[in-house]
């Protein structure tokens, strides 16, 4: 391969171009499944998981094999990462023998440490600090539903909830990647980190976008032509779901919210989704909701993310025709 070596472990890893191609070639996957087969052999993309997972699963498991290949799902409990290996050690045995490394993780550390030891794609499929493949097939949604890809840059969309989240961060840099203005509501001691918002408001500047983050769940709201949520609980703290969820109450997604964005605005939620919670059952279930198209654009998206990233290694230039 004579290529360039190239990761996705954060939303900004690729560049305003490079994130168009990818949704591009994620369109082409939308219209037919088998458009490419760069994994045909089958080669293996080794899939990990720290944390539980419905539509990653599925959806790079699925992927895979679509693209040609062999998805090697490992839980932790079935692998030594789980037992206390060393990441540096597994990103070197993977390498030798995966053609892609994914992996569902804790640490933004982590990923960096496998991808800092491996000479193969390695691909976040989730930090506590980004998601950036979930941002990809929302995006992707909205070029569904709002004229393509090319319509992306100048949309604006609005994240209610959880500001300090994996999800928020993700909104943050790949909203303004992509040339977005993007706006972010929550409550005091809820918002995003200041370094995030400004590498955010660095390529927003870059890139035409904007980034407005506020507690006002009506100002960020007002003229979106997409409204995001996500749980107000991460996994792990069901329990505690009654205290956790006290400060988002005024920033449920809700009839009063929708109205305050355009007529035609679009909701998606990354799931799984709490109705009366987060977001109410009027809305999800509702006419503007786009939910299930966005858990399917997962498949899509991903696709096009693995299917670029080997085109990049070998510099096979047909993958992106």
């Amino acid at each position: 391969m004579s290529g360039q070596l190239r990761h996705f472990l954060r939303d900004d890893d690729l560049n305003h171009e490079e994130q168009r191609q990818v949704l591009e070639l994620g369109m082409k996957f939308r219209q037919d499944r088998h458009y490419h087969t760069p994994f045909a052999g089958p080669q293996a993309v080794a899939v990990l998981f720290d944390k539980p997972s419905t539509r990653t699963r599925s959806s790079f498991s699925i992927g895979v094999a679509e693209l040609g290949g062999y998805p090697l799902v490992i839980d932790q409990a079935g692998s030594q990462l789980g037992r206390g290996e060393p990441v540096d050690d597994t990103a070197r045995v993977l390498t030798r023998m995966a053609s892609a490394i994914v992996w569902r993780t804790f640490g933004q550390d982590r990923i960096e440490a496998m991808a800092a030891n491996a000479s193969v794609p390695v691909v976040n499929a989730l930090t506590d600090l980004f998601h950036p493949c979930q941002i990809l097939a929302d995006f992707l949604t909205i070029a569904q539903f709002r004229g393509g890809v090319d319509a992306l840059p100048g949309k604006t969309i609005a994240y209610l909830g959880d500001s300090a989240n994996n999800m928020a961060n993700s909104y943050l840099m790949g909203g303004a990647t992509a040339g977005m203005h993007v706006r972010l509501a929550g409550p005091q001691g809820f918002l995003p980190d200041a370094r995030i918002v400004e590498e955010a408001q660095a390529l927003a500047d870059r890139n035409d976008g904007s980034i407005l983050v506020t507690t006002d769940p009506l100002e960020a709201a007002s003229g979106a032509d997409c409204i995001f949520t996500d749980t107000w609980v991460s996994m792990g703290e069901e329990a505690e779901y009654a205290i956790r969820s006290k400060p988002f109450w005024d920033y449920q997604v809700n009839e009063r919210v929708m109205a305050a964005a355009k007529d035609d605005a679009l909701f998606q939620h990354c799931l799984p989704a709490y109705r009366g919670k987060e977001v109410t059952a009027s809305v999800i279930d509702g006419p503007q909701s786009v939910v299930w198209d966005e858990a399917e654009n997962r498949l899509h998206a991903q696709k096009a993310l693995l299917t670029w990233l080997i085109g990049q290694q070998s510099d096979d230039q047909t993958l992106l025709a």
